[in-house]
């Protein structure tokens, strides 16, 4: 292990990772501000999600901190994030389920509603699933190597 892995990020890296975070947050507003288009304005909104996640790992922007340890919270973060849309879904779903009327078999909507695949075979679905266990998997090798 060489001394800059032990001694962690310098004072520059570190202050790069705090302004690249805070960097995506604005480009992120000014993607959902602008007039122009409905594609930067999508973009915009997904990279606010995005910037509002990386927000977690300001506190780690400091000198000294090990880049291990900023790409393990990360990580971390995402598996969260995945883990809670999940489960997002899934509450939609029974909301659905339980609080509204089913579909009608006699309009085209209620036989298009009837005909989709359930939630839980939606390749979305499976995807995020996929991605959770993906990232737990790799925290866990994280882990085990440093031991």
């Amino acid at each position: 292990m060489t001394d800059d892995a032990k001694t962690g990020m310098s004072a520059r890296s570190a202050l790069r990772l705090e302004f690249f975070i805070i960097g995506l947050g604005l480009f992120a507003l000014v993607l959902i501000f602008q007039p122009i288009s409905l594609t930067l304005f999508a973009i915009g909104s997904g990279l606010v999600v995005l910037a509002g996640l990386a927000n977690n790992l300001l506190p780690l922007a400091q000198p000294g901190v090990p880049v291990r340890s900023v790409v393990k919270v990360a990580l971390i973060v995402a598996m969260i994030f995945c883990i809670v849309l999940l489960v997002a879904i899934s509450a939609a779903h029974l909301y659905g389920v339980f609080f509204l009327k089913p579909p009608d078999p006699n309009t085209v909507t209620g036989r298009a509603a009837l005909a989709a695949l359930p939630y839980y075979l939606q390749p979305f679905v499976w995807s995020l699933a996929v991605v959770a266990a993906g990232l737990a998997a790799i925290i866990t090798y994280m882990n085990k190597a440093v031991r």
